[in-house]
């Protein structure tokens, strides 16, 4: 594996690349990774990174995303099939029909979504941001799409807002059970219980913190705590003990695994940058529209 991870960081600097990962791939993919984050940070450092290409170890719409923010630029997925389900998970028809139905109204897509969903949004959001960018929107009904977990978690945070909520989720974390939870506060009752607010809510209402999975990195890594039962995909794990080696992790379920995410190996990286293959190519009037949404969001959560 050495080797490979030379020759990938070699491959690098011929290529002028970047490397760009979510906190949900492997740790061997994140060894030679040049950036490690959520799905926001990851969008704020592609328009920053001065290198001509992107490597995303990620999802599709990550990659997506990448683009939409970085026309310019070369951005290549390690592999395509690495799709997010929950992305998928939106209907036009709806938002159409809510448009119709209510003047006042937002269509706020999580960043988990399609650039085509983004093209028919008004704004994007993350799970760290979106309470902040929805309460800045002037608009008082919100059409969240497509997690009705996350937006029905921010709607009980701003009550002065009409939440109408589509019906995706996240394969992951809506596995993660109550059941799951109290086990684990049973087997470890010292343990502070962080999780995702892609979490349904009975998990919800367990948890000490709920947030992004960057703000659960750095709770638990602020925390006076030496135990945690974590309530997102496992990879985490990798960067909360990297972070925090003397503090004790758990994880209440063995489905807390994302096989979209594993599916990006060192090999296939390699062989991106060797190739090429795999360049995120989008549709430039599609393209133009879900920009704005991205942009937008920029702008709000400053």
């Amino acid at each position: 594996m050495n080797q490979l991870i030379e020759e990938i960081n070699l491959l690098k600097k011929q290529k002028n690349a970047v490397i760009l990962a979510h906190y949900y791939v492997s740790g061997e993919v994140k060894q030679v990774a040049d950036l490690i984050g959520d799905s926001y940070y990851l969008a704020k450092v592609a328009t920053k990174a001065p290198q001509n290409t992107i490597v995303l170890c990620g999802v599709t719409f990550m990659g997506e995303s990448a683009k939409l923010l970085n026309p310019q630029k070369t951005v290549l997925m390690p592999d395509q099939t690495a799709g997010c389900p929950m992305a998928e998970m939106y209907s036009i028809r709806q938002i159409e029909e809510a448009r119709r139905q209510y003047e006042d109204l937002a269509v706020v897509c999580y960043i988990n979504s399609t650039a085509e969903l983004k093209s028919y949004s008004d704004v994007c959001v993350t799970s760290s941001n979106a309470l902040r960018v929805i309460q800045a929107l002037p608009n008082r009904n919100i059409f969240f799409t497509p997690d009705e977990n996350l937006g029905r978690y921010i709607a009980s945070k701003l009550p002065e807002k009409h939440f109408i909520l589509s019906n995706g989720y996240c394969c992951v974390h809506v596995g993660i059970t109550a059941q799951d939870m109290e086990a684990a506060k049973q087997a470890h009752p010292n343990a502070k219980v962080l999780v995702h607010p892609e979490c349904t809510e009975d998990v919800i209402a367990l948890a000490d913190y709920v947030g992004s999975t960057s703000g659960i990195i750095n709770y638990a890594t602020a925390s006076d705590a030496d135990e945690f039962i974590v309530g997102t995909e496992v990879g985490i794990l990798y960067d909360l003990q990297l972070k925090n080696p003397n503090k004790s992790f758990y994880i209440p379920s063995e489905r807390q695994l994302c096989n979209s995410m594993k599916k990006v190996t060192l090999e296939k990286i390699k062989h991106v940058l060797q190739t090429g293959e795999n360049e995120v190519v989008l549709d430039d009037a599609l393209k133009d529209k879900a920009a704005v949404c991205l942009s937008r969001m920029m702008q709000l959560a400053k």
